[in-house]
């Protein structure tokens, strides 16, 4: 550039920052992700998603246009030379999940990429700050000449490394040891200088991976469960500052996980049945870049050493034994003798497809001391938590050489207190108690946690120490999958806030990379579990990766199933379970519209539409299988039920499930038709979208022909239980002249004949107090879930119950709690906090909160509500009181994005926006009763 070009540029600048009349942007951009992460490193998509979040003083602010630019250096990051996208201005809104649209991305390489946009007035916002992303290794070429390893040979010789094995079909047990934990090791030698360097494994089974005697990464159980014939993960680790010059020590410690899984779930000693894929087997590939440009490869093969170690048995569902006189100590170090070990086994596993692990990892994300300590009636020690979670018990003990520690974990305590109850975690159905083993090697101090299993528990009872267990000597460890915890509930009622926290620890102990049922007896991806509880999860958590990841499990899960009423058919169904082996059948209505729900959520509450096309054949395919249940009577003959209402018992008390499974199973396929009917119009599938309507329109006659009722007696309505007649409502179902009819028939049942409770399962329970508070009835929804006799989830709360259990009994009558006390299906229905007394909803037009509605119902007796709702654009904060008759509210919009305030005209005379009567705000629209407010922190008041 010549000087006077510099010289005129120069000017130019000067006298435009000095023009009275240039408006100065306002906007910053705080949050700037790639694939809905920041910096990440394995990105494996050919197109990736972006996204921004902007802040502004001003209110009402939104973006007219972006421009984009991706580059292979930062130094070439700019408007004339980024040399592999530059998307030019481009005028559009979308601020989140524009698709990448340039050269083509190369597998293991680092991209840089910036964004500027223009507001709605045209002006320019300043580029943003430089982000980076790199690409995975994209397929299985890739992987080079890594190979898969094996133990080439078992040499346990502890007498601990067996347990007994019983299930409840058994009537001795079996000793048993399942594979053994493999330990392999290789060292490298590194002469150059290194530039960069990549780790990359894949573990069939959980894996820890060392590098010079300290272990890489903070991740544990790793990686996330799959079907492992069709799909596995592998995780990226940069190891560039842990590598030093000349001789590295790698060393991989492989246990069973879900993958090694030959033990549980047998049925009998006889059976030859086993969930195993096969033995623990891992894949390392490590990329080294050195200084001078020139590149190597580490990688696991034949030539590296193997053998077995301390940790004699490991089983996800019995738990880790620990023989501490079998350690090899400096195995993972440079200088290790291993000329006793044995070389690794080359191994072929069937595996259609390796990709990179896009969710966040399982961590140990919480240590919690004893609350209590006491002798059981054995003369035991019993450890309490005070708060049930998943993960395991991290020990510091000092006895003698050879002593046997064993912790036997559980939910809970017989009802007289006076010792540990197995009822839901003693493994008659998995064949496996809960047990953790370490067997001393000195009579000095010494430390474990295990490495290979988690429990679901709140009590501990420790035997074989010398004294009395405290803080030092024991702790428990919540594990889980790090989900990130965005959104928050808080009202002026504590029955509320108390709810709020046992649905969230609910949550948190059931997610270890997919969402399970419970986090001990079975550990299993219930599909129908997984649609109950998804709204509550996504308004607290950033689950955007979790679902996609699920549906990856859901879809590699379906088998080629006939039709009902056209068996000349197949179609892709998926089992009740997904992922793994313990399938067991074909996933009922009910349970299977989680195929549909999973992504509808998932686009509705963040505005990406590549779940629905990517799973749009799945969804479609299975949608017409469910469509040859049809009866003449035009309802589908198919459902599982409404899981776990009041006193339910399958087998002792069927009838307590109150609603027919066909019933509700028909209720979620009317909504689920609508979902679908939406999908198709996305995929331009106009065929299908006719199709789906009219499907609707029939199923929705037929359901009323069908279901609704007179109530004998009354003028009142219903479909025959609270769940049906509470999904009628939910869904639409109900014809416009009987929705009056229908509330007071549901209002009716609930006082008049279940004197003011509920008798709703997962399907009822999700929406009940939604519905009931939508319809006028906030004080009813209150009521019921506050009452402290059962059933009500105050009574669980009262119980000593600190996360939700999987039966609604009436504990104080029996010998101990039954069943999981540990399940998140139950937690569906606290969506109610932030959908209807929060008052938070995404625009369904308009997904991911481009668009929302705020219209906070509420009872009488809840004075205030506080809610932040995640969202793309940054947190929808609502804080709202009402005081001597003023409704106030608080309210922050994000950036580009619009709420929508639902109001009575009544309301409007009244109302106030930042102290101004709102018809003087020029920058409202309305619609219908609706006020539109654009970006900004407001303070609304009316007259309630």
């Amino acid at each position: 550039m010549n000087q006077q070009l510099i010289l005129g540029c120069l000017l130019f600048s000067f006298l435009y920052s000095c023009n009275p009349n240039h408006e100065k942007s306002t906007l910053a951009f705080q949050k700037l992700t790639c694939n809905h992460k920041e910096k990440p490193l394995s990105i494996e998509t050919e197109q990736p998603l972006f996204s921004w979040n902007v802040s502004s003083k001003e209110l009402n602010k939104s973006q007219s246009a972006y421009q984009l630019l991706v580059a292979s250096s930062p130094e070439i990051l700019n408007e004339n030379d980024a040399d592999v996208w530059n998307s030019g201005k481009t005028t559009s809104s979308k601020s989140t999940f524009v698709k990448y649209n340039g050269k083509a991305l190369k597998a293991m390489q680092k991209y840089f990429w910036k964004v500027k946009i223009w507001d709605e007035k045209e002006q320019p916002s300043e580029w943003s700050d430089i982000q980076k992303f790199e690409m995975g290794l994209m397929n299985n070429e890739n992987w080079g000449d890594s190979k898969w390893i094996t133990l080439s040979k078992d040499t346990r010789t502890s007498p601990y490394q067996f347990r007994d094995y019983k299930t409840g079909r058994m009537k001795t047990p079996q000793k048993v040891n399942g594979f053994a934990a493999s330990y392999f090791r290789n060292e490298v030698d590194i002469s150059k200088g290194i530039k960069n360097a990549q780790a990359y494994i894949c573990g069939l089974g959980y894996y820890e991976l060392y590098l010079n005697g300290e272990k890489v990464g903070d991740h544990v159980l790793d990686p996330a469960p799959s079907n492992y014939d069709k799909q596995a993960y592998y995780v990226n680790y940069d190891i560039t500052k842990a590598l030093k010059s000349g001789k590295n020590a790698f060393g991989i410690i492989v246990g069973n996980g879900f993958y090694g899984q030959n033990i549980s779930w047998k049925r009998d000693p006889e059976s030859e049945r086993d969930l195993a894929y096969g033995p623990p087997t891992v894949k390392l590939l490590v990329k080294l870049k050195y200084e001078d440009g020139t590149e190597k490869d580490i990688y696991t093969d034949d030539t590296w050493k193997e053998a077995t170690g301390p940790i004699v048995f490991n089983n996800v569902y019995g738990g880790d034994t620990y023989d501490a006189r079998y350690e090899i100590n400096g195995w993972n170090s440079v200088g290790y003798n291993d000329e006793s070990w044995g070389n690794a086994k080359l191994a072929s596993p069937k595996i259609d497809k390796i990709s990179a692990q896009q969710i966040p990892a399982i961590k140990k994300l919480k240590e919690l001391e004893p609350v209590k300590v006491f002798k059981g009636s054995d003369g035991e020690w019993i450890v309490d938590f005070g708060q049930n979670i998943a993960g395991w018990v991290k020990l510091n003990v000092k006895e003698k050489e050879g002593q046997l520690i064993e912790v036997i974990t559980t939910e809970a305590l017989l009802n007289n207190g006076k010792d540990i109850f197995q009822g839901s975690t003693g493994g008659g159905a998995n064949g496996m108690p809960q047990i953790y083993q370490y067997i001393c090697k000195s009579d000095k101090q010494e430390s474990w946690e295990p490495k290979f299993s988690y429990h679901g528990f709140k009590y501990a009872k420790i035997k074989g120490i010398s004294k009395k267990p405290d803080a030092n000597m024991i702790k428990a460890v919540l594990v889980a999958t790090d989900i990130q915890e965005t959104g928050s509930f808080a009202s002026s009622d504590e029955l509320l806030n108390k709810m709020h926290s046992i649905s969230k620890w609910t949550i948190v102990d059931n997610v270890h990379g997919i969402p399970e049922d419970c986090p001990h007896r079975e550990k299993c991806g219930w599909l129908g579990d997984a649609h109950a509880f998804c709204e509550y999860a996504l308004y607290n958590y950033d689950m955007y990766d979790f679902y996609k990841k699920y549906m990856e499990d859901i879809s590699t899960q379906m088998r080629p199933t006939k039709g009902h009423n056209n068996p000349d058919i197949n179609f892709q169904v998926p089992t009740m379970i997904a992922p793994g082996k313990r399938t067991s059948t074909y996933a009922k209505i009910d349970w299977g519209v989680a195929t549909m729900y999973l992504p509808w959520y998932n686009y509705l509450y963040y505005g990406d539409e590549t779940i629905v096309k990517d799973y749009y054949e799945d969804m479609k395919d299975l949608t017409n299988y469910y469509l040859s249940y049809k009866g003449e009577n035009g309802i589908m003959q198919d459902g599982m039920g409404d899981w776990c209402p009041p006193r339910w018992d399958r087998r002792k008390n069927p009838s307590a499930m109150e609603c027919n499974p066909i019933v509700s199973a028909n209720a979620y396929f009317y909504d689920v038709l609508g979902i679908m009917e939406n999908f198709a119009k996305m995929n331009k599938d106009a065929a299908f979208e006719t199709e789906m309507k009219n499907e609707k329109e029939a199923l929705k006659k037929a359901f009323n022909t069908a279901y609704l009722i007179e109530i004998p007696n009354t003028e009142h309505k219903w479909y025959g239980s609270q769940t049906a007649t509470v999904q009628a409502l939910q869904f639409g179902m109900v014809p416009d002249t009987a929705i009056e009819a229908v509330v007071n028939g549901l209002v009716y049942d609930i006082v008049a004949v279940k004197g003011g409770h509920h008798s709703t399962g997962i399907h009822g329970n999700r929406y009940i107090y939604t519905v009931l508070t939508k319809y006028g009835k906030a004080d009813l929804a209150h009521q019921i879930l506050t009452t402290p006799e059962f059933p009500s989830q105050t009574y669980v709360m009262n119980s000593g119950f600190t996360t939700w259990p999987e039966r609604q009994f009436e504990w104080e009558k029996m010998e101990g709690p039954t069943n999981s006390l540990n399940h998140p299906m139950h937690s569906g229905f606290a969506a109610y906090f932030f959908e209807s007394l929060g008052g938070i909803k995404s625009s369904k037009t308009k997904p991911g909160y481009k668009e929302f509605i705020v219209h906070p119902e509420f009872p009488d007796t809840i004075t205030s509500t506080d809610v932040s709702v995640p969202t793309p654009y940054g947190n929808i904060k609502n804080s709202w009181s009402v005081t001597d008759g003023v409704f106030t509210m608080n309210l922050e919009v994000p950036f580009n994005t619009k709420a929508i305030l639902p109001l009575s005209e009544i309301q409007k005379k009244t109302l106030k926006i930042n102290g101004e009567p709102w018809e003087k705000i020029k920058a409202l629209e309305t619609s219908g009763n609706g006020i539109y407010i654009g970006s900004g922190s407001y303070s609304i008041n009316y007259k309630k």
